[in-house]
């Protein structure tokens, strides 16, 4: 047993054998952690298990865990290819207890599994345990029989494991192997310890505690085991090698590397990063991770350009990195085989950004070279490292990673100034809308009956005034009132709260709002239109039927547009958000190019095909995992309780959703796309609305048609050809109003050659041209350059209140006069700034009063020279 994929076998077929739940990886976006940016231990997915919050149909598992470390608290992205174990993606086995055995059966099925079955040999292993930890000690040393010589008790630091300042913590066992005397470092616990001889393969935790905030430790009635073991690591021992790298698993991608890149030395580093880095890239895009500018797709896009600049270091300057999804597919399919599925859409999304960053790669490695041949300190200025963050797309890790192949370190400082500096140019630049936000605490959950009716009996039990508990709130004003139970739906899962009515026998409240707070409390924000509420008074809680039902229309329609697109698109699709209102539905969702008009009408027709025929809207409650088990479709970062509502729609589509939706597909009535467009990288938008509303929208759309085809004098059918008559007459028109406007300009200009001075020798011509357009002002400059021979020319024009001017000095001239600087200096005084190249610059300005001063400067510019 040799190969990691013999291994991950093992190891799940050992503890399945053992009565453990063979639980499949959770995906590396936590479903359950808004605290965490990636999975990145086995325990996250049992993490509400282990704080008693949610239940499982068993009490105990084995799992082997994706998981990734490139950003937040957690981060090896800048060790990777640098170190012999460091890695952004890993695989973690682990065994789990939810309250079932502890210490003694975990140490047990550990020693177990590594003599037995793996037949390590015990003098090559090293034992540590928490040195407060008796119990652990007495189980390895007495019952395990593990050498004395070979076993040590450590601190806090490395043998004590907590999930935060307060919750369930407890002592560490851990298992360490010696790769042998030739390697330098000492065992666990001494001055040497930092040194690779011997290498941390398997964490046993036992929560065995609950820790308050004054730090008093309580033993949990339960104690569980949480234990992690890396297979690379493993697999580095059973395959006889000390780095990672050189097990089959990255020995196949680092040979896939080298031939995609031409990279004949095998032991180059850059090698090693790009087979670590393809593993991460393909498995968060797989889990809806997508490269952007922020948060999760930063990081990804951080790692596939570290990737991509590694390739360009060993001369690939074509796009290379897609190529090795084929390779890791070959490696790691049969286990995952969700990589075989997406092979087609990851390439695609990794050439992508593999071409986009090409366009700026070359120029931003100028840029940094030249900043390096100009350094006397070794330092790279913050300025520079912002230059390449801000305007090349260069993550400040990847500058440290050419920083630290040169010897080289970054002045931090300095790019935290500048990253400063533009924070506060952003805020100066921005308007904000001023608003309140009413945010209150509030215990307990409301009954909600909504589902089933909109009109019921309630009490009052809660009234609040401005963010204050009141007991009573008196005509006209506005508060938040809260029943013991509601058929008002608030807001969540993208749907808006319901509106409606609270009529007591004395009283009337007009509910403009519905919002979900705390563990389930309705919160019905509005205002008292009659009479007096009390807290107590029995109410008629009656939801706007037929704004509930506009909203079901559009939000029923949202599961069929789904289902659409990942039809008409892929299956990479997934939800990125939804805002579902009366009056129209918007979907957010993974996609990596602008959805075609062909595309957009098939998944119209596909949608109303559905709508057609009129499937019943069946909903049932399920178990989480029968729910995902029969097809459901989960969104990836949302939280699911144990017990799901699970909305089926024929066989068309099948999501978890506690929404409010139609009894029958057929009552959406008509389905119609209103618009589609990029709201940020491999996000897309579809707007979209039904029922009567759609039907409003075509019928607006017809009498627009109707209008136009009026105007121009014509029946709607033939409407775009005689727009297309119209096109090609202005274009006509524009193309000679041009070329009128062009000679007018060249007459002009030879009449202006004769108005040029020479100040020191130079002549120096500054001009004002009305009446003509930028495009001709610059053709004006080319003319006037060649008639005079050896000059500096500045022309300017205005209209409508805006300034254009152009600057040129012939090349003979540029080592003395650049047009850049001049343009600079002169756009000034038109309220406005520009730029160029030195024999030819231009400049906008907004301010004409200034322009007679502008041109006056010209010839004492040339002067100060």
């Amino acid at each position: 047993m040799t190969t990691s994929a013999e291994l991950r076998a093992s190891f799940l077929d050992y503890f399945a054998q053992r009565q453990h739940e063979r639980v499949a990886s959770s995906p590396l976006i936590p479903g359950n952690d808004p605290t965490l940016l990636f999975t990145n231990a086995g325990m996250v997915q049992f993490k509400e298990v282990f704080l008693g919050r949610e239940r499982r149909a068993y009490n105990r598992a084995v799992s082997s865990q994706r998981c990734v470390r490139a950003g937040g608290k957690h981060n090896d992205l800048e060790n990777v290819g640098y170190t012999a174990r460091h890695h952004t993606f890993f695989e973690m086995l682990g065994n789990f207890s939810f309250g079932d055995y502890f210490k003694r059966e975990a140490i047990e099925y550990a020693w177990d599994y590594l003599t037995r079955v793996l037949a390590l040999p015990p003098e090559r292993l090293w034992v540590t345990v928490f040195t407060e930890d008796d119990e652990a000690a007495d189980i390895w040393l007495k019952e395990i029989g593990v050498d004395p010589a070979r076993f040590s008790r450590c601190d806090a630091k490395d043998n004590f494991w907590s999930m935060g300042d307060t919750g369930p913590c407890g002592p560490c066992s851990e298992i360490f192997y010696d790769h042998g005397p030739e390697i330098p470092g000492g065992p666990p616990g001494s001055p040497d310890a930092d040194g690779d001889r011997y290498v941390e393969i398997w964490n046993l935790v036992f929560m065995q505690f609950n820790r308050d905030a004054s730090g008093t430790l309580t033993p949990l009635p339960h104690p569980s085991v949480d234990t992690g073991m890396g297979l690379e690591r493993l697999a580095a021992v059973m395959q006889g090698v000390h780095s990672n790298y050189e097990i089959d698993l990255f020995s196949h991608l680092i040979e896939a590397a080298a031939t995609v890149t031409g990279c004949a030395d095998r032991a180059d580093k850059s090698l090693r990063v790009i087979a670590d880095h393809i593993r991460s890239a393909v498995f968060l895009i797989i889990d809806g991770v997508t490269p952007g500018n922020e948060g999760r797709g930063y990081v990804l896009r951080r790692i596939m350009r570290r990737a991509i600049r590694h390739g360009y270091r060993l001369g690939c300057s074509e796009p290379f990195f897609h190529r090795l999804v084929a390779a890791l597919v070959a490696e790691m399919g049969a286990a995952y085989p969700e990589l075989r599925t997406a092979q087609a859409h990851v390439e695609r999304i990794i050439l992508l950004e593999e071409e986009r960053f090409a366009e700026t790669l070359d120029n931003g490695m100028r840029i940094l070279d030249e900043a390096i041949a100009g350094l006397k300190d070794g330092r790279i200025p913050g300025e520079t490292v912002f230059k390449l963050y801000d305007t090349y797309g260069f993550p400040t890790d990847l500058t440290a990673d050419i920083a630290r192949e040169r010897d080289l370190t970054l002045d931090m400082e300095g790019f935290e100034q500048a990253m400063g500096r533009q924070k506060e140019r952003a805020r100066a630049a921005s308007q904000f809308g001023a608003g309140q936000t009413l945010e209150i605490q509030i215990q307990g959950e409301t009954d909600f009956c909504g589902y089933e009716r909109l009109q019921e009996e309630a009490t009052v039990v809660a009234l609040y005034r401005d963010g204050d508990s009141c007991d009573v709130l008196e005509t006209g004003e506005e508060g938040l009132v809260i029943l013991d139970l509601s058929p008002f739906y608030g807001e969540s899962g993208g749907q808006v709260g319901d509106h409606g009515w609270l009529t007591a026998e004395t009283a009337r409240f007009e509910v403009l709002d519905t919002q979900k707070k705390g563990d389930g409390v309705l919160i019905h924000v509005g205002r008292v239109t009659e009479g007096q509420l009390t807290v107590g008074d029995r109410v008629e809680a009656q939801v706007d039927a037929e704004r509930r039902r506009a909203i079901a229309l559009n939000h029923s329609a949202t599961h069929l547009l789904h289902a659409a697109l990942r039809q008409v698109l892929g299956e990479h699709v997934q939800q990125k958000g939804s805002l579902v209102g009366p009056e129209r539905l918007r979907f957010d969702f993974s996609h990596f190019e602008p959805v075609s008009r062909e595309q957009l009408l098939t998944i119209e027709r596909m949608v109303n095909r559905e709508v057609r025929a009129n499937h019943l809207v069946e909903t049932r409650i399920m178990n989480l995992d029968d729910a995902k088990a029969s097809g459901a479709v989960a969104l990836f970062g949302e939280k699911y309780a144990e017990q799901v509502r699970v909305l089926r729609m024929g066989d068309f589509s099948t999501e978890l959703c506690g929404g409010t939706h139609v009894k029958a597909v057929g009552d959406i009535g008509l389905f119609k796309i209103l618009s589609e467009g990029g709201i940020a990288s491999g996000v897309r938008r579809i707007e979209a609305t039904t029922g009567a509303n759609a039907l409003d929208w075509i019928e607006a759309d017809e009498d627009r048609l109707l209008r136009l085809a009026g105007l121009l004098k014509g029946g709607r059918e033939d409407v775009d050809e005689r727009v297309m008559q119209l096109i090609d007459r202005a274009r006509r028109l524009e193309k000679e109003l041009e070329q009128i406007k062009s000679k007018l300009a060249s007459s002009a200009g030879q009449d202006l050659a004769s108005q040029a001075v020479v100040i020191d020798g130079v002549q120096v011509l500054a001009a004002r041209l009305d009446g003509v357009d930028p495009k001709s002002l610059r053709v004006t400059l080319d003319q006037l350059k060649d008639k005079l021979g050896s000059a500096v020319v500045l022309l300017a024009t205005e209209s409508e209140g805006k300034v254009s001017l152009v600057a040129g000095v012939t090349k003979d001239l540029t080592d003395r006069f650049k047009a850049g600087d001049l343009i600079g200096a002169v756009a000034a005084k038109v309220g406005g700034k520009g730029g160029g190249r030195p024999d030819m610059a231009q400049a906008g300005g907004n301010d004409p009063a200034g322009l007679p001063a502008a041109l006056a400067l010209v010839e004492d510019w040339v002067r100060s020279r």
